[in-house]
């Protein structure tokens, strides 16, 4: 089986994991960084959108399972590690343009105002 069949239903599964406090997937709010499949290991890289996350041990939690589920509809195995990272910091400019749709940002100015479901200073 293809490391690149694996990695696409690695994403299908990502999209299932939310953000309790935003109503978009991680992968479309951009929090996965790097997702890595070889034959032996699947590697994601990801952050959380603040290092104060009330949720920052759930997230990665659900994303290991959520892997662990995709290797096995695909019947087959690796090593999975899941590495949360905060440099570089997560900014709403991650967010895919579905995502942005999704969360009435239409007219997103990036340099200017926080996105419509941001509370306090960015």
């Amino acid at each position: 089986m293809s490391n690149d069949l694996i990695k696409l239903q690695i994403i299908e599964n990502l999209k299932t994991v939310y953000d309790p406090e935003i109503p978009v997937n991680i992968y479309d709010l951009g929090l996965i960084y790097d997702l890595t499949v070889t034959d032996t290991d699947v590697k994601i890289i990801m952050t959380l959108t603040s290092a104060f996350c009330p949720s920052a041990e759930e997230i990665p939690s659900n994303v290991k399972v959520q892997v662990e589920n995709a290797l096995a509809m695909l019947n087959t195995t690796r090593i999975t590690s899941v590495d949360v990272v905060f440099d570089p910091p997560w900014t709403p400019d991650r967010v895919s343009e579905e995502a942005r749709l999704e969360m009435g940002m239409y007219d997103y100015d990036q340099t200017t105002a926080p996105p419509p479901w941001h509370e306090g200073p960015l």
